[in-house]
C-alpha cells in the first residue's frame, strides 16, 4: 500500500514524499502474502477494487514497468452445500453485471479445471478465468523503483515515534532518525496500524494474526497447470508455485498476536481439509513454508479513508488477507483523496468511523 500510494502521489506530481518504512521494503505482510489477485467479491466496492487492480496488474509491465510473474490461472471456489452454492450465485450476479466474467460450474467442469479435486460431495463451483496470482515482492519493488525514479524518498530502518498536531493537523512525524515536517500523513502500516492510530489518538481497528503456508517438493510429473482452487468450506487453498505447489489454510483457532513463527503442525489442518476435496494433496511432502500476518478488522472489510479527528491523516489498512489484491486501486485512492479530488468509487463505506457509529459493512463472505 505504501508503495503504491508513494509511486501514485510521484507520478500526479506530488513532490516531497517520503515512506517510513521500520525494516526493509516488504520485509512485513507484504512480503509473505499469497499472491492472489481476483474480482470475485459478494459486494460490489470490493468487485470494484478487485477487478480495477487486475487491469493495473496486466498493465504492470508497462506501468510503472516490471514483470511481476502474473500468471491467469483463475481462481476456482469449491462447493458443498446448496447455501454456499445460492450464495455464490448471487454473487456471480453482481460480478456479471461489474464486468466480471465469474460463472458457476458443475462438479465434472471444476475437475477439469483442476484434476487434484475430487467431485464426491461437490455440489457446484464458482470460476472466474481472469483471476490468478502473482509475486507480492516484485510488486512492491516496481512500484517502489518506479517512485524512487520521481524522486521519492524511502526512509528504511526507520521507526515511527510519534506525532506532531496542532488543532485538526498532523504537522509532523517524530522517528527514531529525527522530525519530518509534513502537509498530509498517510497511515499503511497493515497489521501494526493500530499503534500507529493510537500514536495519533486515532482508533483504526486492526488486529494482528498468523496464517501460515506451505510449498512442496519438485513434483514428478510436474503439476498440471491449476486455477487458485479454494474448499470454502475449510478455507484450504493451493496453487502452481514453481515446481509444485503451495498450500494454505486459515486457521480458525488462531489467537491475536504478532507471532511469525512457522510451526509445520498447522499442516495437519490442511491435510485434514484435503482428504476428501483433494485427496493426493493430502499425501504430497512439503518442504518449508513461512508464516505472515493478516490485518484483520472486526467486519473483514477494509479501512480506507480520511480522520475525521485529523483532516490530513489518511489510511489504507485492514484488507483481511484482501490488502495485495487491491493494492494498485487503493494507491489511485490514496492519491486523490490527498489531491482532494473524487475517487473512481466512494469508499465511504470503509471509512474507521463506521465502528465508531455501528454501521459495519456486511462481513465479506468470501474471505481467504
Amino acid at each position: 500500500m505504501g508503495a503504491s500510494a508513494a509511486f501514485h502521489l510521484a507520478e500526479a506530481g506530488v513532490s516531497d514524499i517520503v515512506v517510513v518504512e521500520r525494516g526493509e521494503l516488504a520485509c512485513g505482510s507484504s512480503g509473505k502474502p499469497i499472491g492472489g489477485v481476483r474480482a470475485q467479491f459478494s459486494d460490489p466496492l470490493n468487485i470494484e477494487l478487485g477487478s480495477r487492480s487486475l487491469r493495473a496488474y496486466e498493465d504492470f509491465p508497462r506501468r510503472p514497468g516490471a514483470d511481476i510473474r502474473l500468471d491467469t490461472v483463475g481462481y476456482l471456489f469449491l462447493l458443498t452445500t446448496e447455501r454456499q452454492a445460492a450464495d455464490f450465485e448471487a454473487a456471480v450476479r453482481t460480478q456479471n453485471a461489474l464486468g466480471v466474467p465469474t460463472r458457476m460450474i458443475t462438479p465434472d467442469e471444476a475437475r477439469r479445471l483442476c484434476p487434484y479435486v475430487s467431485t464426491d460431495g461437490l455440489v457446484a463451483a464458482a470460476h472466474s478465468p481472469s483471476d490468478g496470482h502473482a509475486r507480492p515482492v516484485l510488486v512492491v519493488r516496481g512500484y517502489a523503483d518506479a517512485a524512487a525514479r520521481a524522486g521519492v524518498t524511502f526512509a528504511t530502518h526507520t521507526t515511527v515515534t510519534g506525532f506532531d498536531t496542532a488543532g485538526d493537523r498532523v504537522t509532523a512525524v517524530h522517528t527514531d532518525r529525527g522530525r519530518i515536517d509534513c502537509a498530509t500523513v498517510i497511515c499503511t502500516a497493515g497489521a501494526w496500524s493500530a499503534q500507529i492510530g493510537d500514536m495519533a489518538g486515532l482508533h483504526l481497528p486492526v488486529r494482528p494474526v498468523r496464517r501460515q503456508l506451505a510449498f512442496t517438493e519438485r513434483l514428478v510429473p510436474p503439476a498440471p497447470r491449476i486455477p487458485f482452487t479454494i474448499d470454502f468450506a475449510s478455507s484450504a487453498y493451493f496453487h502452481n508455485s514453481d515446481d509444485g505447489l503451495l498450500f494454505g489454510l486459515a486457521d480458525p483457532r488462531e489467537p491475536d498476536g504478532f507471532d511469525t513463527t512457522w510451526t509445520p503442525e498447522w499442516l495437519e489442518l490442511f491435510r485434514d481439509a484435503v482428504r476428501q476435496r483433494a485427496p493426493e494433496l493430502s499425501e504430497m511432502r512439503t518442504v518449508g513454508g513461512w508464516a505472515g500476518l493478516y490485518e484483520v478488522t472486526p467486519d473483514h472489510n477494509a479501512l480506507i479513508g480520511r480522520s475525521g479527528a485529523l483532516g490530513n491523516f489518511l489510511y489504507a489498512t485492514g484488507f483481511s488477507g484482501h490488502g495485495f489484491l487491491q493494492g494498485p486501486a487503493v494507491g489511485e485512492i490514496l492519491r486523490d483523496l490527498h489531491l482532494e479530488r473524487a475517487p473512481f468509487t466512494d469508499i465511504s463505506p470503509f471509512s474507521a468511523d463506521r465502528f465508531r457509529t455501528g454501521a459495519e459493512t456486511r462481513p465479506e463472505a468470501h474471505v481467504v
